[in-house]
């Protein structure tokens, strides 16, 4: 494994036509383009964010290889290859592999419940299969089983390959408890609460804010890395008040939804959500009121990046 991941990593959307009935390239493209732009490391195509569970197969293929060949190396591109079965999770790795991508994310499996044991099977057959970076997804709110960090610690002391876990079970100590457990070894990715995960150990972050606000979402972890706490506080502070305004919504609004509509206001359409998500265009004046208030903040951070900025040249 050569590739080493740091840094904020946009967890992106897929974008599809304005009918939602196929994957829309371009837009992927210009996508991808505002992400190099903006110094974003690396995005992670097909996570939860992406929609991986309402594309085809045909599709995933696109993606993957319009991803990687778009991108030519100005950012590191992994890949969702997640599945609640192995043999296809397996195969969805590979592919992944030979299209070129740089690592996975992958979420153990889900709706079954599994076991530890069952978990390590699973991921053991995908380290074996491919030697691609593997980044372990923890969100026991889709996969309905919470990793601990002794089952971590286990997979990463089994597969080289294993060295990098999005936690996202909103328990912030557990970004200690796992680079505790693994001797350091394990390079925690956070899935909420940058600003603290970094001061507990984490490496890096994975965030759907970055769908709209790439370069804020960018810098937070540069000034993290360079001592600048309280203006990466300053970031995190705008991000806490857009994700109460869309958790206020019903669930399965979600990131996916803001996200698109929140893309667009930023001059990069990405269509809508496909079902069983709650479609933008359905939620009528709520949606549109919820987007407003967000777009409100997003110029507020818009005048908080100058202000850094500056204070950086300076």
């Amino acid at each position: 494994m050569s590739k080493t991941f740091l840094g904020s990593y946009t967890v992106a959307v897929t974008p599809f036509t304005d009918d939602g009935e196929a994957v829309c390239v371009e837009s992927l493209k210009r996508y991808i383009d505002w992400q190099v732009e903006c110094d974003v490391p690396g995005i992670i195509m097909l996570g939860t964010t992406g929609e991986f569970l309402s594309i085809s197969d045909e599709e995933r293929r696109l993606v993957v290889e319009t991803s990687v060949e778009h991108a030519a190396g100005r950012l590191d591109i992994l890949v969702g290859s997640m599945d609640a079965s192995t043999r296809k999770a397996v195969r969805y790795s590979r592919e992944a592999k030979e299209m070129g991508a740089d690592g996975l994310m992958i979420v153990p499996p889900y709706y079954y419940t599994p076991t530890e044991d069952e978990i390590f099977a699973y991921y053991r057959a995908i380290a074996e299969a491919v030697d691609l970076p593997i980044m372990l997804y923890n969100n026991p709110f889709t996969s309905n089983v919470d990793m601990s960090a002794a089952l971590v610690a286990r997979l990463t002391k089994a597969f080289d390959n294993i060295r990098y876990i999005k936690e996202a079970s909103c328990d912030v100590g557990r970004v200690y408890d796992i680079v505790e457990a693994t001797d350091g070894v394990m390079n925690v990715f956070a899935g909420e609460r940058p600003v603290e995960s970094y001061l507990l150990g984490a490496v890096g972050y994975v965030n759907p804010y970055g769908n709209y606000l790439p370069y804020s979402t960018k810098r937070i972890w540069d000034f993290l890395v360079s001592g600048r706490t309280e203006d990466a506080a300053s970031i995190q502070h705008i991000l806490n008040r857009i994700d109460h305004i869309i958790a206020e919504g019903h669930p399965t609004y979600g990131h996916q939804c803001y996200s698109k509509a929140l893309s667009a206001a930023a001059g990069y359409p990405t269509g809508d959500v496909r079902p069983p998500l709650t479609r933008f265009s359905d939620l009528g004046s709520e949606g549109q009121e919820r987007r407003d208030k967000v777009k409100a903040l997003m110029a507020e951070m818009d005048a908080l990046m100058l202000k850094l900025d500056a204070k950086t040249e300076a």
